[in-house]
């Protein structure tokens, strides 16, 4: 099934990393908000990394993704795709980062999960000449044993590009 991003960029001219998946789930898409599947882990892994409570609005999301300069996005507009699963993407259309990148000052792109990172390397990595980085995946789907230690390691490094000052 064709499915389109409905979901606005977040972000302002403080940001200074830009996360991205690859195209927002169906529960996502569902309540109109990133990450929006309760068993997914991004924003208590995000709270586990800054050491801070994220309520579960949408205004504190974005307030508190504001505060810590982070953008978020995803690296598709458009695509063929079964339910939520990656691995069925197909006819990818990427979304235009130009925007973000020029009133924003990113340091770093990071990517949750491996195919958001083939997708940006592939399709969006000439046009914004900056290297991703590979985020393991915070989906339901990604459960295997020691993913919230791995997760919590990993996610960690998003702050070498957010805390100054």
């Amino acid at each position: 099934m064709q499915v389109f991003h409905t979901l606005d960029a977040i972000y302002d001219e403080n940001s200074k990393v830009l996360i991205l998946g690859s195209m927002p789930s169906v529960k996502s898409r569902e309540l109109g908000f990133y990450y929006a599947h309760p068993k997914n882990r991004f924003w208590k892994t995000l709270s586990l990394v800054y050491n801070e409570e994220i309520k579960d609005t949408k205004e504190d999301k974005i307030a508190f993704l504001k505060k810590h300069h982070i953008a978020l996005f995803d690296v598709l507009k458009s695509c063929d795709i079964a339910s939520s699963s990656d691995a069925s993407i197909k006819n990818p259309v990427p979304n235009d980062f130009t925007p973000i990148l020029e009133k924003a000052q990113i340091k770093a792109i990071f990517t949750t999960g491996t195919k958001a990172y083939q997708l940006y390397q592939k399709y969006c990595y000439k046009s914004t000449n900056i290297e991703a980085i590979l985020l393991p995946s915070t989906s339901p789907a990604n459960c295997q044993k020691g993913i919230e230690e791995k997760l919590i390691s990993s996610y960690s490094r998003i702050r070498e590009y957010t805390d100054f000052d």
